[in-house]
């Protein structure tokens, strides 16, 4: 999967919060954009700090995804953007122009070629390293979200966001895509139990394959998508050990046998091709024993949509929670 691939509990929580530095290269062109308008904004991140800009950034560079989509959303596209065609492959709920440029990988972005682009602002998360951020406030002002947060995901969302439009000049915006995103839990809430559905369990899980064995990421309580299915009237069902960050854990399909209940319905991601629910277990005895398996309650989300989005990738898994449990 996208996120770092691990063998242990630990080693996942570690390799998320994972510090990285900015490579250096030969700079490309710098783009152009319409010049700012607006005064004087103040932004405090997520690490407390006053970030002073002239005017609202026009020209923004993003490094993780779920602040892109952010940005698309609020109608600000970016000029840089770290593994656009992962994004793409990824997030299809806020499109890239072909204009924007890659600024290379998420884990290990080109200080050179953001600087180069000559933006007012880059947008990164924290667990991207503070060396990485040393690196460019030498050169561009950056804001810092905090990216996630087990312990009210929902919540963070709506405070990266409205530290994000505030940045850009676009709180109206923010505002709007908010509301849209509780309106759609409102209605996809009310369809649920409509149907009779409230309180149905679920299971959100994605996975790879090295060899024959197969490692499953489960998406606890905290995680974000978890949260939404919650709000929706919904109960997950995993309650396994889960980092305080991400709301993830790590199991086998072994561990899977925990969820007994015939009415669990199981989501899964692979947008990138790799299927290993569909391909690495299909002969696997367990696995076919499953109660979701055996009932036909196993859903291969549609490709683009990000696990780790903002309100327009929440509203995609708002539809697919509620073409489930709502028919």
């Amino acid at each position: 999967m996208l996120r770092t691939r691990v063998t242990a509990l630990v080693a996942a929580a570690t390799a998320l919060l994972l510090a990285a530095c900015g490579t250096t290269e030969n700079p490309t062109e710098p783009a152009t954009s319409a010049p700012a308008a607006g005064g004087p904004v103040t932004v405090t991140d997520s690490r407390g700090k006053e970030v002073k800009l002239d005017r609202p950034a026009t020209k923004v560079v993003g490094l993780e995804w779920g602040e892109v989509e952010m940005l698309v959303g609020l109608g600000v596209m970016p000029v840089g953007v770290a593994d656009t065609k992962g994004y793409a492959t990824w997030v299809s709920a806020a499109r890239l122009d072909p204009s924007v440029k890659d600024v290379g990988t998420r884990g290990e972005p080109s200080v050179d070629s953001i600087v180069a682009l000559q933006p007012d602002l880059v947008v990164m998360e924290d667990d991207r390293g503070a060396n990485l951020v040393t690196q460019l406030e030498r050169y561009v002002p950056v804001i810092v979200t905090k990216g996630s947060d087990a312990s009210d995901n929902l919540g963070r969302m709506r405070t990266d966001l409205n530290m994000i439009a505030k940045a850009v000049g676009k709180t109206a915006e923010a505002e709007k895509l908010l509301a849209d995103f509780d309106t759609a839990i409102a209605e996809g809430r009310k369809k649920i139990a409509d149907a009779g559905a409230a309180g149905k369990p679920f299971a959100i899980a994605d996975g790879w394959q090295e060899g024959s064995t197969v490692s499953i990421r489960m998406f606890g309580q905290g995680a974000l998508v978890s949260q939404i299915g919650i709000q929706l009237g919904l109960t997950n069902a995993w309650e396994g050990k889960t980092d305080e960050a991400w709301g993830l854990g790590q199991t086998d399909v072994e561990g899977l046998t925990v969820l007994k209940n015939p009415d669990l319905h199981f989501f899964y991601n692979a947008s990138d091709g790799t299927d290993v629910f569909a391909d690495g277990l299909t002969g696997n005895a367990i696995w076919k024993s499953l109660p979701f398996v055996k009932q036909g309650n196993l859903h291969r989300m549609p490709d683009g949509i990000w696990t780790f989005g903002g309100p327009l990738s929440g509203k995609q898994y708002i539809e697919q929670f509620v073409n489930t449990y709502a028919v």
